[in-house]
């Protein structure tokens, strides 16, 4: 018999017993009705016969609730080990196993016929099913409102009287609502990408300093958590870029833009997705972050360190870890507040649990010897941590989640016990993630609903649409989502007035907003449209439909207007250029293989600049 007992060899209660303790033996033995024998083969045999009865039956009878819920729980799992871990997400706390004897082994409860060594012998186990009913469904809590302040906690030192203060304090929560929004900032930035202005490392394919400021510049509202001056020189507590970091690895994962040079170029898919839905393109661009190779989230917490080094080898595919979030995700309720601890308690009770390290001794904060997340304990931030980078950073750019925030900086405490993080204000910019929401498109994109329609405007009249093209704002009512709908699509011209005119409405067409949204939005606002700006509105819709972007094309000098009329008439390549004017052709890029051989099959051979 093997003396080291796995789920492969602990068979039978014959074979546990024989690796379990004489003085618990005889524990257990004293619990039926024999007489305990004096010699451990004789106590395991007694054993044996009580189990072998009815005595099985009468166990599981004089169990409580929480004994009976960690028989349920493992023979209705996959393995007959115990999960604690799981069980006590679920649960709360462990079941009875017994009391601690000081010097003696310990004295099993009733759970010591059935489990031994934290296994169920495969005898019992097959038994068990034939009367324990199933455990009750794990559940998520969520709530359908949300306070509007958290309480934070403090530490620290009055200078005046000397003494560490403690306690908390009120903090206003942020909720950012993410469908509409996240829908035209992609549309923004990959316009921002055709125009040549997004430029990314050629090794970590990051967006530069330059290129985060000019899509946060874009971004509905700003970035969740905009720069401010430090007010102290040894503690920077701003949290720094999220989406406008976010949408360049999104659209590059997405297959949407690749590297040319230094900068981004729109690939065929992303010029396709300008002009198609932004909804769909979202959904696939869930789908090919959950694959990604591009980056790794958890590279994103700066203070955690040796992650290119001796730490990455104990690393997780990153891959692994958002398969199981997205699972989890998908179980959750559509358009319920969850706090995120909650949902990793969930994701733990319901078995689709990750780690982010195999082996965390390789991961160290400030220094690698004192400071290594291998240590008892430390490990533990690291899967919470992951999810508020995967939620905050890319579920919400995305637009499948809202989210509640604070700042980040004193939000979470608990790695205030770990050497080294004295001075770090907070252990990641997510730390102020508190709360999530599953969005109406990321219930689609999560496979919980099965097709998607846009989420109608609230009705709330806070506007007086005028018929000489003036909006006027009732200032009492006014929410900051509304002023920025009314900024980007009307001249500002006072703090409760805008102006409506035709190159505003073309230009927040051209940066992926609709007119149709936008009339949308005004009869949500104020109940009705004045027939002067209804036709206003018209005409910019129409206009936006009388050009189209046809591709590149290639301008060709002719030497006079004789030649230029003769090749734009020629049969082997008229039908690859077209005249501009007397003594240009304009040859489209796509065409101009084909007219360069035309050219040379007519005599003629196309010079360079």
């Amino acid at each position: 018999m093997k003396h080291y007992l796995t789920e492969d060899n602990l068979l039978t209660v014959e074979a546990a017993l024989e690796n379990t303790n004489l003085d618990v033996v005889k524990m257990l033995a004293a619990l039926t009705p024999e007489q305990v024998p004096s010699r451990k083969a004789d106590a395991a045999a007694v054993i044996v016969r009580f189990l072998g009865g009815e005595g099985l039956r009468k166990v599981w009878e004089g169990l409580d609730e929480l004994q009976k819920a960690a028989v349920s729980e493992t023979i209705h799992s996959g393995s007959a080990r115990f999960d604690g871990v799981r069980f006590r997400a679920k649960y709360g706390k462990d079941p009875n196993w017994g009391t601690s004897q000081k010097y003696k082994s310990d004295k099993p409860s009733l759970l010591g016929f059935i489990f031994y060594h934290g296994f169920i012998p495969a005898d019992l186990k097959q038994r068990l099913k034939a009367f324990v009913p199933a455990p009750r469904a794990h559940e998520i809590a969520f709530d359908d409102v949300i306070e509007e302040t958290f309480d934070r906690p403090y530490s620290r030192w009055n200078l005046e009287t000397r003494i560490r203060e403690e306690g908390t304090e009120p903090v206003p929560i942020a909720v950012h609502e993410r469908e509409r929004a996240a829908q035209r900032e992609l549309l923004s930035v990959l316009r921002l990408i055709d125009g040549g202005k997004v430029a990314v490392s050629d090794a970590t394919r990051r967006p530069s300093a330059s290129t985060v400021a000019a899509i946060g510049a874009i971004l509905e509202g700003g970035d969740y958590y905009p720069h401010v001056p430090s007010t102290n020189q040894y503690q920077d507590e701003n949290a720094g870029p999220i989406r406008a970091f976010a949408w360049p690895m999104l659209i590059q994962a997405g297959g949407l833009a690749q590297l040319s040079g230094t900068k981004l170029q729109l690939t065929k898919a992303g010029r396709k997705a300008l002009s198609e839905p932004a909804a769909g393109t979202i959904r696939t661009l869930w789908s090919k972050w959950l694959g990604t190779s591009v980056a790794d989230e958890l590279a994103r917490i700066d203070c955690i360190k040796g992650q290119t080094g001796k730490g990455k080898r104990g690393l997780t595919a990153a891959s692994s870890r958002r398969g199981a979030i997205d699972a989890s995700l998908g179980e959750c309720p559509a358009g319920k507040w969850i706090e995120i601890d909650e949902f990793r308690r969930y994701m733990q009770a319901s078995g689709n649990d990750f780690e982010v390290a195999r082996d965390a001794w390789g991961l160290y904060i400030c220094e690698a010897q004192y400071g290594s997340l291998g240590f008892d304990g430390n490990a533990r931030i690291l899967n919470v941590r992951y999810i508020m980078a995967l939620l905050l950073e890319y579920a919400s750019t995305l637009g499948i989640v809202d989210v509640a925030l604070i700042p980040p900086a004193g939000a979470r405490r608990d790695y205030r016990d770990m050497w080294g993080t004295d001075e770090l204000p907070f252990f990641s910019r997510y730390d102020g993630l508190l709360y999530f929401r599953i969005t109406p498109l990321g219930a689609w994109c999560l496979d919980i609903a099965t097709a998607y329609t846009s989420a109608p405007v609230e009705m709330k009249q806070v506007l007086r649409v005028l018929p000489n093209l003036e909006i006027v704002a009732d200032g009492t009512a006014l929410e900051a989502g509304d002023r920025l709908a009314l900024n980007a699509y009307a001249t500002p011209v006072s703090d409760f007035v805008w102006r409506i005119e035709m190159a505003k409405l073309l230009a927040a067409v051209e940066e992926g907003r609709p007119v149709a949204e936008f009339r949308e939005f005004m009869k949500a606002r104020s109940g009705e449209i004045p027939d002067t700006v209804a036709r206003l509105l018209e005409d910019a819709e129409a206009r936006c439909t009388l050009l189209h972007d046809r591709g590149l094309g290639r301008l060709v000098e002719c030497a006079d207007a004789a030649l230029a009329a003769l090749i734009a008439n020629d049969t082997k390549t008229r039908k690859h250029c077209m005249r501009a004017g007397e003594r240009h052709l304009v040859v489209p890029a796509s065409s101009e293989a084909a007219f360069r051989r035309g050219l040379r099959d007519s005599g003629y051979l196309l010079a360079g600049k």
